[in-house]
């Protein structure tokens, strides 16, 4: 009897195996860890594809997916879905669903683009520095206005949302084709592109990142502390000591492998060599290559002169958002009242409604949160692509919905995880640049995709069949 109380109280003292009693100890979720697995082994693939398919050794397993160059370009096109994939998660969790979220970005865009391009350029002239500031708080604004009227449509017209939000896919992109006159709108403001991560304006370098690398692993020993007081002040069980000293070196080793891979991506020898140029700083004589790039010999390898300049680009603007956003939303989902009220209402309705929520009210709110989190991608992807047109969003919201659902989100409501949807982004990107890198065609990529979403559909399924 003893024994078996210790065991209740202390995870780490069952019978069960070592792999067993280490992820009771330290609580980490098994579909996490798959979904990390998974993502590797992705990884592995592609890298090992790509290598036999072009003859390119430069990664780690002699292809060119794992190299620092693929996998930084990588995070880059993850920050715009990853951010709308975290508001699909309490869409989601709520028992609702939003099928106009890349329309929606299209028509954002597009209006931030008219606005930046035909009314603020001509009036306050090219380059002024309110241009990029009106045109962000405009597109914030649309965007949560817009969720706002779906949630308003849902919750008090009381118009199921896969039809509310299944209308405003087609009408969205219809508006988006009017306002831009079926043209690309372009180009954007010049400050306003740093947000996109394609000029040097918006990489923080290698300093920054490991200062914001550093930071960000003391927040998770923080965390971690911070979290083991909570337990104890309300008399919870505690993890084992060496359980939360696993947790917080896991946490760093992954904060500062990132930092160092970002580091590691030098920036692209012409456009550094421009640089130098331009801020006189003086390129050594050497041997020119095929392309007239100065280089000189170091032993056996070829290096780029360019003494004076730092060359790791680090951390990219739309890396950085999605970060801070992830962060913010998990605090929201987790540490707030109308996070607890969102799981609730997505557990049992009914009672959520007994309760005193109002839950009309708060399905216009999180809806309103997704709009706002639509604003911010349609930046991240207009000022990424210097150009905003109708078709920018296009088949978004079948990545958003499927990242969220392989990152743990459960269709059927109550269940769901920021950082796991911010995963299945990643994941559902990797595949998508993946089978970009092996020139795939089209149309295969979108089979594949969709095929991702129904397995990870499925295996959910199986899991909570299992769980209960």
């Amino acid at each position: 009897m003893s024994k078996q109380q210790n065991s209740s109280a202390n995870p780490a003292l069952t019978d069960d195996g070592p792999i067993r009693r280490f992820l009771n100890a330290t609580e980490i979720d098994t579909r996490m860890i798959g979904m990390i697995v998974a993502l590797f082994a992705i990884w592995c693939a592609f890298d090992i594809a790509s290598g036999i398919l072009r003859g390119n050794f430069g990664g780690l397993l002699g292809g060119s997916f794992l190299t620092p160059r693929n996998l930084w370009t990588l995070l880059n096109q993850t920050a715009s879905i990853a951010v709308m994939t975290t508001g699909m998660v309490l869409i989601i969790v709520m028992r609702q669903i939003d099928l106009s979220v890349g329309s929606m970005l299209s028509l954002v865009a597009v209006a931030g683009g008219v606005l930046q391009v035909y009314q603020l350029g001509p009036s306050l002239g090219v380059g002024h520095p309110a241009i990029w500031v009106l045109a962000i708080i405009a597109i914030l604004a649309l965007g949560t206005a817009i969720g706002a009227f779906n949630g308003y449509l849902t919750a008090y017209a009381q118009i199921p949302s896969f039809i509310v939000t299944l209308g405003g896919l087609i009408a969205y992109s219809g508006v988006a084709f009017l306002l831009a006159k079926g043209e690309t709108v372009a180009p954007m403001d010049k400050t306003f592109k740093v947000l996109g991560g394609t000029i040097p304006a918006s990489w923080i370098g290698p300093f920054w990142t490991w200062t914001l690398s550093f930071a960000a692993c003391a927040l998770i020993v923080f965390a971690i502390v911070n979290g083991r007081r909570q337990r104890v002040r309300f008399k919870f069980p505690l993890r084992p000591v060496w359980a939360e000293v696993t947790l917080a070196a896991l946490g760093s080793i992954a904060v500062l492998g990132a930092a160092a891979v970002v580091n590691s991506y030098a920036w692209p020898p012409k456009l550094a060599e421009n640089y130098a140029k331009e801020n006189n700083i003086t390129i050594p004589p050497g041997v020119e290559d095929k392309a007239g790039d100065a280089i000189c010999m170091a032993g056996d390898a070829v290096v780029r002169c360019l003494e004076g300049l730092t060359l790791g680009t680090g951390y990219a603007a739309p890396v950085l958002i999605a970060f801070a956003i992830g962060a913010i939303m998990s605090f929201i989902a987790t540490r707030t009242r109308f996070g607890r009220y969102v799981y609730a209402v997505g557990g049992n309705p009914e009672a959520a409604n007994l309760a005193g929520i109002n839950t009309r009210w708060l399905t216009v709110k999180v809806f309103a949160l997704m709009g706002f989190l639509v604003g911010v991608s349609a930046i991240i992807s207009s000022a990424r692509l210097d150009a905003a047109t109708n078709a920018l969003g296009a088949l978004n919201e079948l990545y958003v919905i499927a990242a969220a659902v392989i990152g743990g989100t459960s269709l059927a409501g109550g269940v769901g995880t920021i950082y796991g949807a911010i995963l299945g982004a990643l994941l559902m990107q990797s595949i998508q640049s993946g089978m970009g890198l092996l020139n795939l065609p089209a149309a295969f990529q979108n089979i594949v995709v969709g095929t991702v979403l129904v397995i990870a559909v499925w295996l959910d399924q199986i899991y909570r069949r299992n769980v209960k």
